[in-house]
């Protein structure tokens, strides 16, 4: 994984609606958004269920599994911070739970990710205080 004393990437800004979320994360765990009426979990973080327009949830813990719906390959340099990383995937991933999340797949070549491919995940402790979630292949 990263190497947290060097990290130069952008990173999240933390705010009341995100915090439990990335602490959770430093925690090593995924946790989301579940509706206080019905009951679906949300991603992205929003401050109402895009279910039922409720407004009211709790954070609980999600399982971390998914399937890659889609991979890319990113050859070119978008943003010099990631110039080391070239190539690399970003994938979005359907987690078992129902919602979509952007991240990226590791633990392999970028472009040996593959859609319907069975993934975890790990989380990347890039700074004392963030640990991003990444996904390896499961199993």
């Amino acid at each position: 994984m990263t190497e947290a004393m060097t990290y130069d990437k952008p990173l999240p800004s933390f705010d009341d609606a995100n915090r439990p979320f990335w602490s959770a994360a430093r925690e090593g765990r995924l946790v989301l958004q579940h509706c206080g009426d019905c009951g679906k979990p949300r991603y992205p973080i929003n401050h109402v269920c895009p279910h039922c327009l409720c407004e009211k949830f709790e954070w609980k813990a999600v399982s971390g599994r998914g399937t890659v719906h889609s991979s890319i390959v990113f050859h070119q340099v978008y943003n010099q911070a990631f110039a080391q990383d070239v190539p690399y995937n970003v994938s979005l991933i359907q987690l078992a739970e129902g919602p979509r999340m952007i991240s990226n797949v590791v633990g392999m070549p970028p472009s040996d990710v593959k859609v319907g491919e069975h993934v975890q995940v790990v989380f990347d402790p890039v700074t004392p205080e963030v640990s991003i979630p990444r996904f390896q292949r499961a199993g």
